[in-house]
């Protein structure tokens, strides 16, 4: 099995910012051969400080099952859209697909996602 770089990105990076859902906007995957993953996830949310703000991402399978999470340790008042990764997120065999969904403090999750197909 080849390595892979796979590149997912929507054209609304220029739509206003209101302070709602987090929404996945891009997200760069690379896979090796024993299907371990580095996801590098570009999110977007009107972060109003501590109490309103994008803390975290998700990679879960079809089935909703997590694979792995990364925590967004602080606000990115004025860092928008951002992008951060997440490294050695294993990929088992069966799973053809993962979702990248985003998670804010106020709303939970419910903003866009973005659906990634896994090479073989």
């Amino acid at each position: 099995m080849k390595a892979a770089l796979i590149r997912f990105g929507f054209l609304i990076l220029s739509l206003p910012a209101v302070a709602g859902e987090a929404d996945v906007l891009a997200v760069d995957t690379f896979c090796d051969d024993q299907r371990i993953c580095r996801f590098s996830v570009t999110v977007r949310h009107d972060d109003e400080g501590w109490d309103h703000y994008a803390d975290r991402w998700d990679v879960l399978t079809l089935d909703e099952v997590v694979l792995g999470t990364r925590v967004l340790a602080h606000p990115h008042e004025k860092e928008q859209p951002f992008t951060r990764s997440l490294r050695k997120v294993r990929i088992p065999q069966e799973v053809k697909a993962v979702i990248i969904r985003a998670r804010d403090s106020v709303h939970g999750f419910g903003g866009l996602e973005v659906h990634v197909a896994i090479p073989d």
